[in-house]
């Protein structure tokens, strides 16, 4: 397991431990995985990520923290703000990082999720000039993602 992994476990234990709010020091984080603090950033960014259903807030200085919350809402909030979160343009990265996030808090079931993201493929969309393939994505997820509210 690497080292960002390790990282990333560690703070979810924290944040399962603690009731989904974790504050942590990233000098302190750095310390105990042997590692620089851009590390940190990198997998609080990376993986506690508002995509991925986290609030991360940061205080800078000598007693500076890291603040992350595990967003707690109903499915059906879960998706607006999803949806509404996504913007003209959306790449199957993200995509797929919302998708997992849904999935992983019950607001869609494995089959939905896999529709979505079977439509929003870059192997759907493969007649669509490059360019343009983003923008068609974001309407495309956010049209099916409430066609699911109204099953």
């Amino acid at each position: 397991m690497g080292t960002s992994d390790m990282i990333a476990n560690f703070i979810l234990d924290v944040l399962e431990s603690a009731g989904g709010i974790a504050e942590l020091q990233r000098s302190n984080l750095a310390e105990k995985f042997r590692c620089v603090p851009s590390q940190i950033n990198y997998v609080i960014s990376t993986r506690f990520s508002p995509e991925h259903g986290y609030i991360v807030e940061s205080r800078r200085g000598g007693n500076g923290y890291i603040r992350i919350t595990r967003v707690q809402i109903s499915p059906q909030k879960l998706i607006m703000h999803t949806v509404n979160s996504v913007g003209d343009s959306l790449d199957l990265r993200t995509a797929s990082a919302f998708i997992s996030n849904m999935v992983g808090s019950d607001a869609l079931d494995e089959k939905s999720a896999g529709l979505i993201m079977t439509a929003i493929s870059d192997n759907s969309l493969k007649p669509i000039p490059l360019e343009q393939r983003d923008m068609l994505r974001a309407s495309i997820f956010k049209q099916m993602l409430v066609s699911t509210l109204t099953e």
